[in-house]
């Protein structure tokens, strides 16, 4: 059974709908694993905290509580909170971008080489980045989710989100650009 209203979806899941729960797991379980691993870098960890935002899911649906729309983006925040949660304990690990392409039979071993810094390069001005700014940027960038959608998923306004973003982005510009001055 695929239930195409996200709406009726959750009005379902909310009453342990054992198929609409399934459901919800498949829309998001994924997703949620990438967001949570790119944070962590740890395929162990971000399955644990997956499991634990679904986990905290239904223990608020069974005390009548959890998301009445937007489910998506209140699987986003336990598991951001989760996160967040994971780095007060300890220091976050590198920040792993994927890569989406591996090289191509035109690239020679200098732009090879080239593309791998400027991926490190990247890496270590993101981590440099306030939490907020970057959780902003990796959704907005990496996660492609619009910007209505990540003020849902944080809980903030709009223009909230629009300043972190700006705020952001002129950070790793001017990361970015200090280091290619030092080189």
């Amino acid at each position: 059974m695929i239930i195409k209203d996200q709406g009726k979806l959750l009005e379902k899941a909310r009453t342990f709908n054992q198929a609409a729960l399934g459901e919800v797991y498949d829309l998001y379980s994924d997703a949620l694993f990438a967001y949570a691993y790119k944070h962590v870098g740890d395929a162990q960890l971000a399955e644990d905290l997956v499991a634990e935002a679904f986990h905290r899911l239904l223990k608020a649906f069974k005390i009548g509580g959890g998301p009445t729309e937007h489910l998506q983006a209140y699987l986003y925040r336990i598991t951001h909170n989760l996160i967040t949660d994971t780095y007060r304990r300890e220091p976050p690990p590198p920040l792993e971008l994927q890569e989406d392409r591996l090289p191509g039979e035109d690239q020679g071993p200098a732009e090879i080489v080239s593309d791998r810094q400027e991926s490190e390069l990247v890496r270590r001005a993101l981590r440099l980045l306030t939490p907020e700014q970057r959780q902003v940027i990796v959704l907005r960038f990496l996660e492609g989710w619009s910007t209505q959608e990540i003020a849902q998923g944080m809980e903030k306004s709009i223009g909230s989100v629009k300043a972190q973003q700006h705020r952001g982005l002129a950070s790793l510009q001017r990361i970015l650009c200090d280091n290619q001055e030092q080189e």
